[in-house]
């Protein structure tokens, strides 16, 4: 009896970790941008929300629509915009991180076949504590960049 209430409390804490940070985690507006053809790689966007009293991290992301999957931002550097890995991505309590083109996102590289809009990628979210969320982001077509302003000349 003893060996079993040993074992239902350790199955417990099992659950109770694996729910973690993930359970006060929300996700909103998840999408992949549409990769021109042959494209090697494409980036994820979403607005990653953290509802609970203690800061989070997402460490890792994985996809099964690519063979690597990478935290990146973008870096000025020297007046030249680069893509950088980076080792995790912070969500402040009841706070929010934005993952958007030119800033955080998550990078699909060597993608495994062609991808068509509205096609949904199923992406997981691994945080600091173990516990993970799966998100499925829709594929869009990029929405173009507006054309600058000519100003008349009087």
């Amino acid at each position: 009896m003893k060996r079993l209430s040993v074992l239902a409390a350790g199955l417990l804490f099992s659950v109770a970790v694996l729910a973690g940070a993930a359970d006060n985690v929300s996700v909103q507006d998840p999408y992949v941008r549409l990769a021109p053809p042959n494209a090697p790689a494409t980036g994820a966007f979403m607005v990653i929300k953290n509802n609970g009293d203690k800061d989070v991290k997402v460490v890792k992301a994985d996809n099964p629509m690519s063979k690597a999957t990478e935290l990146h931002t973008h870096l000025n550097e020297g007046g030249v915009m680069k893509m950088r890995p980076v080792a995790a991505i912070e969500i402040k309590a009841k706070g929010e991180a934005v993952l958007k083109p030119g800033g955080l996102h998550v990078m699909l590289i060597d993608l495994k076949a062609a991808m068509q809009e509205g096609d949904s990628v199923p992406i997981t979210l691994t945080f600091d504590d173990g516990s993970s969320k799966q998100v499925d982001a829709k594929v869009v077509r990029p929405v173009p960049a507006p054309a600058p302003v000519q100003q008349k000349q009087h």
